[in-house]
């Protein structure tokens, strides 16, 4: 008996979210619509941006790569939760696992920093537009974007190292449709410890620290506005940040709920990956594209071109 209890984790069962026996059908078709809206939407975002000169860039060239992620980012889980939903490939490998974890930290650490380097762009433009052109130059550019996945693949690392070191000997049973360190650590036979500590301040401290930067941008950038008065001008430049800060609310907001708060609590945490993996990515075309002219524009002579 003590050799069972012992016996490592081979695999690990997604439970699903708590709570929604039954309502498996309804939950596919909306989780489909939703992913299938991310992919198409983000796409959509990708073709007008890169075929349209005028969008070529610096706040259009992260926009772009927020899109890249955005297709990337939903595709890590929801494939394996919709199988989830249709009854099939509840189980999932002890490396498919750490693989999901890392590929999920891996994106979302990297679309952290791309909303913080987007806000800094914004801030240079409306508050140093004579210098935007130096400071966002192609270059720099380059740089932040391959800086942040650095950072974020060596982010996700650790915490996948230091998640997946820990022994497994049963229960196996994870208390959500994917596998993300609160559940996963749940169901170590070890002290984890670090493994909570390095999580709370690289997941929790650190998007903390970029939401503080992205708000000390905006607020130069309002501050800036209002000097400016209501012109065209100004209104485009709150048009176009209050598109940017709802789509980070959107981002950090879950973030928060799971990773920032003290206990936990399975539902909660499944409802709150749903709108972080599912329903935020599916948003971000509509909030960037709906008062966005340029573009809509360059969207539809793209469409245009090759209809004709």
């Amino acid at each position: 008996m003590t050799m069972r209890n012992h016996t490592p984790v081979t695999e690990f069962l997604l439970m699903g979210i708590p709570h929604t026996r039954g309502l498996e059908n309804v939950l596919f078709v909306l989780f489909l619509a939703f992913y299938l809206l991310t992919l198409l939407g983000n796409l959509l975002i990708l073709l007008a941006i890169l075929s349209s000169s005028n969008l070529h860039t610096p706040m259009y060239f992260f926009l772009g790569n927020l899109s890249v992620f955005d297709i990337f980012f939903p595709s890590v889980s929801s494939p394996k939760m919709m199988l989830c939903l249709m009854g099939q490939g509840r189980a999932i490998s002890y490396g498919g696992c750490a693989s999901q974890l890392f590929f999920y930290h891996f994106l979302g650490c990297t679309e952290c920093f791309l909303y913080t380097v987007m806000a800094y762009d914004r801030f240079a433009a409306i508050c140093h537009p004579l210098r935007h052109t130096v400071i966002t130059s192609r270059r720099a550019c380059a740089i932040a974007t391959l800086g942040a996945w650095v950072g974020s693949c060596l982010h996700a690392s650790v915490l996948a190292f230091l998640v997946f070191k820990l022994p497994y000997c049963g229960p196996n049973e994870v208390d959500n449709f994917s596998c993300d360190v609160p559940v996963v650590l749940a169901l170590a036979c070890a002290d984890t410890s670090l493994a909570q500590t390095v999580s709370f301040t690289n997941v929790g401290v650190v998007a903390l620290l970029c939401f503080l930067l992205i708000l000390a941008s905006f607020a130069r950038i309002v501050a800036s506005v209002l000097r400016i008065g209501p012109a065209e001008g100004g209104r485009r430049a709150f048009s176009t940040c209050g598109a940017h800060l709802t789509s980070i609310l959107l981002f950090y907001g879950p973030v928060v709920l799971v990773y920032l708060r003290p206990a936990s609590s399975p539902w909660l945490d499944s409802v709150v990956q749903v709108l972080n993996n599912i329903v935020t990515p599916s948003l971000n075309p509509l909030i960037y594209t709906l008062r966005n002219k340029d573009v809509k524009l360059a969207l539809r002579k793209a469409l245009n071109s090759r209809s004709a």
